[in-house]
């Protein structure tokens, strides 16, 4: 429980720093992009006003968005531009390439039909941010090489990223190392918890062994009564009460493992749900057992029969007057499902797993009937889990609780 408490925690905490961090760097990055374009077009718009030319007082980049961060230079439009004039049929009019020494006249050709032809009229080409002006009978456009502003946005991305990344890995490690100092004050609480349901279970057998004897050399004296009964009955009801108590915290315990061997899982279904037909007959209910032969597994056979009697038991005790029950085992190929069904009055449909909680009954007027616990299922479901296994209960119709263990 503490270490799956500590998991979720850490989880948690790394989901909302990854969460704030990309929040964070993705806000950054995408105002480094917007501001990138809207430089680049601030620029465009003036060439355009200039037939895509420069005009007699040099125009120069102004507010580049990476000066407050790299302190990288005002760039000139010198030799960082170069511009198309096609008429309304794409053909060329006019070429401009005398401010870029790296574009000709056919590549700055070729990519303005290209464009032309796929109706564009802004955006990015490579590393050049282009604008197309209807001039009225021809279209001009503008290209300006971004190649500079690109790098460093992109190496500023990827710095950010690795940063990122880093910085992350520092904090799963405090994280790691500090939920466990911060975990440490639950874990001995519940360690002490679980020692002191232990020590008190093991206390309590010898005064209810004590208490079981004496009823029994009164009935031998006097004999039986409804006060014996009553007292037996209920020793009887506190001994189950403490085993599973003591079986459950043993369950809890992170350490606590499960002797895995090969067995007969159809066997062992079958031998421990057997001796439960006739303890349905007794209460008037039906048994019905269908177990698929020749099934394996591999786990603790003790524990899986005691998973079949905790099931069988729940289900004798709290099905309606004259009820069935079914249990049936199939295999599923790399898995086993083990089901128990039985008939009921009235219960809630749908999603019934609130059952597995300890101590909670369905119907609470019928605890002095039943005289159950309130904690097998809660230690089925410990015994599923202890498998790797997955338990679920479930009513489709309202008159009937489904559940199914997944081994």
């Amino acid at each position: 429980m503490i270490k799956s408490l500590r998991s979720k925690f850490i989880f948690m905490t790394m989901f909302s720093v990854i969460l704030v961090l990309a929040t964070i760097m993705g806000t950054i990055n995408a105002y480094n992009f917007v501001k990138l374009k809207s430089n680049a077009d601030e620029t465009i718009y003036s060439l355009v006003e200039n037939n895509g030319a420069v005009s007699s007082n040099e125009y120069v980049i102004s507010g580049n968005y990476f000066s407050f961060i790299f302190n990288v230079p005002n760039l000139s439009t010198e030799e960082t531009f170069f511009s198309v004039v096609l008429n309304t049929n794409g053909d060329v009019v006019s070429v401009n390439t005398q401010n870029t020494q790296v574009i000709t006249n056919d590549d700055a050709v070729q990519f303005a039909t290209e464009l032309y032809s796929r109706g564009k009229t802004s955006g990015f080409y490579e590393i050049y941010r282009y604008r197309a002006v209807d001039l009225g009978g021809s279209v001009l456009y503008v290209f300006l090489d971004c190649a500079s502003e690109l790098t460093t946005f992109y190496n500023f991305l990827i710095s950010s990223i690795l940063i990122s990344i880093v910085g992350l890995l520092l904090v799963f490690l405090l994280v790691l190392y500090l939920s466990k100092l911060a975990l440490r004050p639950v874990y001995e609480s519940y360690k002490k918890q679980k020692q002191f349901i232990t020590d008190a279970g093991h206390e309590l057998k010898t005064p209810l062994t004590i208490i079981d004897a004496n009823a029994e050399l009164i009935e031998m004296e006097n004999g039986k009564s409804e006060w014996t009964s009553s007292i037996k009955n209920q020793i009887s009801r506190l001994s189950e009460l403490t085993e599973n108590l003591i079986f459950l915290s043993k369950m809890d315990e992170e350490k606590m493992l499960v002797k895995k061997t090969d067995f007969s899982l159809s066997d062992a279904v079958y031998e421990a749900a057997h001796p439960f037909s006739a303890v349905a007959e007794t209460h008037g209910k039906t048994l019905k057992i269908d177990v698929e032969h020749n099934i394996t597994y591999c786990g603790d056979e003790g524990s899986i029969r005691r998973l079949v009697s905790l099931l069988l038991d729940n289900a004798v005790k709290y099905s309606n007057d004259g009820g069935q029950i079914e249990l049936s085992l199939k295999s599923l190929g790399r898995a086993n499902e083990l089901t128990v069904k039985n008939s009921v009055d009235n219960i809630a449909t749908g999603n019934l797993d609130i059952l597995f909680e300890r101590f909670y009954r369905a119907d609470s007027s019928h605890n002095s009937q039943t005289g159950g616990s309130g904690i097998g299922l809660s230690s089925a479901r410990a015994i599923v889990n202890a498998h790797r296994g997955k338990i679920k209960a479930k009513s489709d119709d309202g008159k009937s609780i489904v559940i199914t263990a997944t081994l």
